[in-house]
Parts: C-alpha cells; structure tokens; sequence
C-alpha cells in the first residue's frame, strides 16, 4: 500500500541535446524531491517538482508557491492555461502523496520523526532522433531514491520492480502483484512520455527558428571624476528574454561587490529585449575587460573584448555559436 496512484498524469519535459550526429538523444524527465519536514534554509522547500527536457528545466513546483508555472517562454506561450491547472492539481496531489509514504518508509524503517529524510521520485523517457526528425523510445527512467540511496526503481523490459534496499523488498512484492500498475507504468514511458517528448521538441525547435541572437557592444562612458571611466556591455534585440551577462576582469567575473550595476532585462519596441551591465572602472587599469553573454534561446555564446588602449571601441574577441 506503500505507493498509490504514483504515475497520474503529468507531462513530462525533454531535455534537447544539440548535437550534428544522429541519432541524436532526447530525454524528458520529471523529478520529485519531498523532505519529511520543513527546512529551514533558504532556496530549500519541503516538496518540489520540476520538468526537464533535455536537462533544460522547463517547468516547476514547489509546496511554497504551490503552482506548476513555465520555465520557458514556448511553454507558456504554446500550452493552454488548462494546462497549467490540471498540472498545478497533479502537483499539489503528488505533494500530499508525498508526505503520507515518507512517513510509511519512516514507521517501516523505525526512525525518528525528528529526522530529516528525503524521498525522491525521477521518471521520463529517453529516444533517438533520425535525421528525418522521426524520434524513437530508448529507455523508460522510473526511479526512487530514499536519503540519498537507490531505493525501487522499474524494469522497463522485464516488467518488474526492482528493491535496491530492503526496507524496498515489500512495497516491489505488492507493485509486482498489481498487473494493471505495471502496464500501466510500462505504457506510460514507452508512449505517453514520448508522446508529450514529441510535442515539447517540436516547440522547443519552433522557438529556436524564431530565436533572434544579441548584438553586443562594449563601450565607456566619462564618468564625474576624471580618473574613472563607465565600461557598458550592452546586449540588444534578442529574444527570448532569457540571458546571461558577465564583464570579466583579466577572466574573473565581477559582481556586484566590485560595483557592477544592470538595467536588468527590459523590452525593445520591436519586441525583442536590451540589457545593460556597467562598472566603474579606473582610467589608468590596465587589465583586459571581457563582456560574455550567453543567450540560450538562439544557441549564442559571445565575447566581447575592451582593449587595454581603453578607447571607445570594442573588438569581437570570440562567439561560439550552436555550443
């Protein structure tokens, strides 16, 4: 009685794996982490649950927000709100699903509810993409872990459970005895998951074609004292609005301890986005000042270097697109 109604529907995300060669392998995986009590760090929730689609996160949950939101901009832009709330009911089930079997294995185990423990569910799918774009089941991934610990997980092609521990041994005995669980489970990874893996894939590749790269630029700007100068990496008309901007110093990256400031992200009137990262810098610094930006969305991996003459122009230094 251990786990009930374990595999309700969920959409599972894909991981995109960018790559030349074929076959080329997609994944898409969802993944539970429960701690059988609060804890008290921050960034840390007693339930979470996110979806990966080709180990690009692109849905989440957590017992704090308790809502299942989008993580990528074709995925709130292509799925329905009913979506959303048909998952949001799934999570907020899955949490309380949680919580009961956390203190079943506790009881079983004999430990004590001062504990921490953690109970972690992973579960996807893996296929290969032809050159055609026709995608085919690999493996099935359906996994339990326990404090750390393998704990059951399920053989996708004999059709059984398999206990990693022996506190796992009853709840494998009564799932094995359950045919219509195990269809189900088997069913589930080798064509619902691929299912929704082929559906993910195809908008993930939709957004990539409308994808636009960042120009970037690097400048500076007179500053009030004399001696200092404002170093600028701009990055404009991109989209989507995700992206990563660092000024490096000699290669180390500046934060804001060492002054850096930022417009943060804000919109184009051509839909597109803009954003602005700045610091102060001495006139007479001789070191070399690098802008990377990193846009996931176009698959762009830029460098910009602002010369030790520390003239208003900047010089491309290195891109690496389609890493």
């Amino acid at each position: 009685r251990m786990m009930v109604n374990m595999l309700e529907h969920d959409i599972l995300p894909v991981f995109v794996a960018t790559t030349f060669s074929f076959p080329e392998t997609h994944s898409l995986t969802y993944i539970y982490t429960a701690f059988s009590k609060p804890v008290e760090l921050p960034g840390i929730h007693e339930f979470t649950a996110m979806g990966l689609l080709d180990n690009r996160m692109i849905d989440y949950y957590d017992s704090t927000i308790q809502k299942k939101v989008p993580k990528q901009d074709w995925m709130k832009e292509r799925l329905q709100q009913e979506y959303w709330d048909k998952g949001t009911q799934s999570r907020q089930s899955k949490q309380q699903w949680f919580k009961v079997n956390i203190d079943i294995l506790m009881n079983r185990m004999k430990q004590s509810s001062t504990e921490t423990h953690v109970l972690q569910w992973m579960v996807g799918c893996e296929g290969d993409e032809d050159e055609h774009g026709n995608l085919q089941f690999k493996r099935g991934i359906n996994m339990y872990n326990y404090d750390g610990n393998d704990f059951l997980g399920f053989d996708d092609e004999h059709q059984v459970w398999v206990a990693a521990a022996d506190a796992a041994v009853l709840t494998k005995r009564k799932w094995d005895e359950v045919t219509a669980l195990k269809d189900y489970t088997k069913g589930y990874l080798e064509k619902e998951c691929m299912e929704w893996m082929k559906i993910f894939l195809k908008y993930s590749k939709m957004q990539l074609r409308d994808a636009s790269p960042p120009e970037v630029h690097v400048f500076t700007t007179k500053a009030k004292q004399s001696s200092i100068v404002v170093l600028t990496c701009l990055a404009t008309g991109f989209y989507p609005k995700e992206i990563t901007l660092n000024i490096r110093r000699n290669g180390r990256i500046l934060n804001k301890e060492d002054g850096v400031k930022s417009s943060g992200v804000r919109p184009n009137h051509d839909d597109t986005f803009q954003r602005r990262d700045y610091v102060e810098i001495l006139r007479s610094d001789t070191a070399e000042y690098t802008c990377e930006v990193i846009h996931p969305g176009s698959n762009m991996h830029k460098e910009k270097t602002w010369g030790k003459s520390h003239s208003c122009f900047s010089y491309e230094f290195i891109v690496f697109s389609y890493h």
